[in-house]
């Protein structure tokens, strides 16, 4: 492995630092976005529990909002409880706008990688190139040179590639996940707003 960072020349390492950097984020966001983490099967029911017992506490608040991100979203429902609907929906949508930006946290440097990745790996190609060319000299040219430019610009394209494939597959698998999480939790909040309201009446 390190023969191939060698003949790869000083470009590899900048592709070498995407490539880590990219694993990390991969690592962090699978375990973060775990929809048992951030969407609790039955945490709707017992949301509406605590509201129909009238067992809306502050204690009760804050300890939904350290449950999941769904929890925050429930809690800015319950902040407002007594509020009229229009307020209420507010509430939600402000704090699920706040959700939706930590669900995202990340993915612009994955999705960035992902971009930059092949662009990087051009760069180390154009570097083996001028090698290459730095190889001719008036009395013909140089062997090792020239195999070392070569190394150089095929190395860093194949690895500017296998960092950008998987980086964008993780990153448009994020996005989707994100989204759905976004769109159940507007769909439960919603839910919540209507059983509240239809009470009331």
């Amino acid at each position: 492995m390190l023969a191939i960072l060698q003949a790869a020349g000083w470009p590899i390492w900048l592709l070498l630092t995407a490539s880590i950097v990219a694993t990390a984020l991969i690592i962090e966001r699978l375990m973060y976005l775990r929809r048992s983490k951030i969407l609790p099967k039955k945490l709707l029911d017992d949301v509406v529990l605590v509201y129909r017992n009238g067992k809306v506490t502050p204690e009760i608040i804050e300890k939904l909002e350290q449950n999941s991100p769904l929890g925050v979203v429930f809690a800015a429902a319950l902040r407002n409880i007594d509020s009229p609907r229009e307020v209420m929906k507010e509430s939600i949508e402000e704090a699920g706008s706040g959700v939706a930006h930590t669900l995202e946290r990340f993915l612009t440097t994955l999705g960035t990688i992902a971009t930059l990745a092949p662009l990087m790996g051009l760069f180390g190609t154009v570097v083996g190139m001028i090698e290459i060319f730095g190889a001719q000299n008036a009395t013909g040219s140089n062997p090792a040179q020239l195999a070392h430019g070569i190394s150089v610009a095929l190395y860093n394209t194949g690895f500017g590639l296998a960092i950008a494939m998987p980086a964008l597959v993780f990153y448009r698998h994020f996005r989707a996940l994100v989204d759905s999480f976004i769109l159940e939790m507007e769909q439960q909040a919603v839910k919540f707003v209507d059983i509240v309201h239809s009470k009331r009446k």
